[in-house]
């Protein structure tokens, strides 16, 4: 006994050097990690990153990326001397699904300080240019090229979104279901388990719609489903003519929007937080909630407030939720206190069945000038433009009608499929005219012909299907698209002429946008990125040209292509970069009298894989 007290206290003596030397390695970790962590966003490319020699199939053994990448100004003047990249570094596999303004990591060593409530860590938040990251996003082991539309409505390959958590989790209402190396889609949501199809037929019946077709004889085109899943409800609304903005965030609910558009379903990564949504006032005949989880009675009821401003006269809001029928103590406060919120918006329910209701927005102004002085919520300010989008904060108004609207009592559009090339009131908001309106069309139909004589040799009639257009001024380019079977995002500056109003008042849909930022968007999701003076802008602006062929890499899925339309310079800037970004030309179209001085150059994205993918893939 005498001889083990001393061995106790050297045990302890020992445990407690143990402790602290743990402890001190620890610490040591922690702050070196948290150092590499800040500076693996300035210096991707060098240390952090494989080479491209290494872990790119076909790359060159001797590429040297051991210290940082050459920078290269983006100057549309620059000799043939300027500087061209032999390779761009490859990203760690861990950022092969990468949003760079919606990255979580960032909003972490950035320190940002978000008020989680009100969802402000899903809106975005971009890097700064000394903070992006400079390389290729690699695919994930074992992709593929993507199962072709209509098949990936309902279908798509494992190994290009290897996430089953939905599959699980929602597997008692027919989400998504995983067999063998496919993921499959039957159409199922949390609402209407037994299928979106006789879900949509559903409304149509309440709303009294000739042959239980929702479009309406072609008065309902444009859908906005907030909430959306993995957008079964706007996929199936496809085959009805009427094209869907499906939204969602990036959140528990792992990759929705990912496995939305690799189904070739449009959708778009964002979230109803303090920014108003990317989309011009009166855009929608129809928004969809189905079980969507938000608290639309929040902050004076500012989210639903936000639903009217996009809404169209006459535009119905379709809302699926417990609140509507159930009869707890809690669904009926909520029930109560949001249908005398949407009175005062003057909104009016036009049908109630089980467990939903449709309410419909006034066709105009009238019952707004009738309310009491005084009640909330108040109408916007006169100097409100609503549709200023991007950064402007939401609030708590209601937007009324211009007085074209409220004299016509819905704005005058024409029933789809003539919406598409008829002139749109709005037009005069920009002082075009009618005939400017059809020229353009026409324009731009000579041009989508000559653009598919140039693919031709490379494409068949399912090869595309996910569609941008990085500027699309009024639409003519996606409305030239119409006899194909895509869809097309259009995408409008956010900071020139609000013309994506007139894009929505065609039947189209799209979003605006700076391309001195990153797109909100996974990579891999478009199969066309159609770049209409895009470079060329963004050097007005100050922006860096290297960046934007990186973003456009990004969400090119590997072996789309990429149009470009722009001074000559601009297309001898993109061919310096073709080897490092692995693109190859398919076909150059030389200026004509009414192109002026723009060129079209339009190449493709090879596939190229990790070594780790090849191995997977094999």
């Amino acid at each position: 006994m005498s001889r083990g007290r001393p061995d106790g206290a050297q045990k302890k003596r020992l445990l407690t050097t143990v402790c602290v030397v743990a402890l001190f390695l620890v610490f040591l970790y922690v702050y070196y990690d948290s150092k590499n962590t800040g500076e693996s966003a300035l210096e991707y490319g060098s240390r952090s990153l494989r080479k491209l020699g290494s872990s790119y199939l076909g790359g060159d053994e001797d590429s040297d990326l051991g210290g940082k990448q050459d920078e290269v100004k983006f100057r549309l003047d620059d000799s043939e001397d300027g500087i061209t990249p032999k390779s761009f570094p490859v990203c760690d596999d861990r950022h092969s699904e990468l949003i760079p303004c919606l990255d979580r990591n960032l909003i972490y060593q950035m320190r940002l300080k978000l008020d989680l409530s009100l969802m402000e860590h899903y809106e975005r938040h971009c890097p700064l240019p000394e903070r992006r990251f400079n390389c290729l996003i690699p695919p994930p082991p074992g992709y593929k090229i993507p199962i072709k539309w209509p098949s990936s409505r309902d279908e798509v390959w494992k190994a290009n979104i290897p996430h089953t958590h939905l599959a699980h989790e929602k597997s008692d209402q027919n989400w998504m279901v995983v067999k063998g190396d496919k993921i499959h889609f039957p159409g199922g949501g949390t609402h209407f388990h037994y299928g979106a199809d006789k879900y949509i037929a559903h409304l149509a019946n309440m709303l009294n719609f000739s042959n239980n077709v929702l479009n309406n004889e072609g008065r309902l085109r444009t859908v906005f489903d907030v909430g959306c899943g993995v957008a079964s409800f706007g996929g199936y609304l496809l085959s009805s003519d009427i094209i869907t903005m499906s939204l969602a965030p990036n959140d528990v609910h792992q990759n929705q929007i990912q496995f939305a558009l690799e189904r070739g379903i449009p959708a778009y990564l964002g979230v109803l937080g303090t920014k108003r949504l990317p989309y011009p006032s009166r855009s929608f005949e129809l928004a969809h909630c189905s079980r969507c989880r938000i608290d639309w009675l929040q902050r004076d009821g500012i989210l639903l407030l936000e639903l009217d401003r996009v809404l169209r006269p006459g535009g119905y809001f379709a809302y699926s939720s417990p609140e509507a029928y159930a009869q707890d103590e809690e669904d009926l406060r909520i029930w109560k206190e949001m249908s005398a919120l949407v009175e005062r918006m003057c909104w009016r329910i036009a049908v109630k069945k089980n467990q939903t209701v449709i309410w419909q927005k006034p066709l105009s102004n009238d019952c707004y000038l009738e309310r009491e002085h005084g009640t909330q919520p108040p109408l916007c300010r006169s100097d409100d433009d609503p549709d200023a989008v991007g950064s402007v904060l939401m609030e708590a108004c209601i937007t009324p009608y211009s007085d074209h609207d409220h004299k016509t009592k819905g704005g005058g559009l024409a029933p789809w499929p003539a919406r598409l090339i008829t002139p749109p009131p709005r037009l005069a908001d920009f002082g075009y005219s009618s005939d400017m309106f059809e020229k353009d069309m026409e324009l731009w139909r000579r041009r989508v012909d000559n653009y598919w004589s140039l693919l031709s040799p490379k494409i068949s009639s399912d090869t595309i299907r996910n569609v941008m257009d990085m500027k699309a001024n009024l639409g003519s380019f996606a409305a030239s698209l119409n006899d194909k079977d895509v869809w097309v995002m259009n995408v409008v500056a956010d900071d020139g002429p609000k013309t994506l109003k007139i894009v929505y008042d065609r039947g189209l849909i799209g979003s605006v946008h700076n391309w001195c930022e990153a797109f909100s968007t996974y990579p891999r999701t478009y199969d066309l990125l159609h770049a209409w003076n895009v470079l060329s802008d963004i050097e007005k602006k100050g922006c860096s040209g290297e960046d934007l062929l990186l973003e456009m890499d990004r969400i090119l899925r590997p072996s789309g292509f990429a149009i470009f339309r722009d001074r000559q310079p601009a297309i001898d800037f993109v061919k310096k970069y073709m080897a490092a970004l692995h693109w190859e030309a398919v076909a150059t179209g030389e200026p004509n009298q009414e192109d002026g001085d723009e060129a079209v150059f339009i190449i493709q994205k090879k596939l190229w894989l990790t070594s780790e993918s090849f191995r997977e893939a094999e």
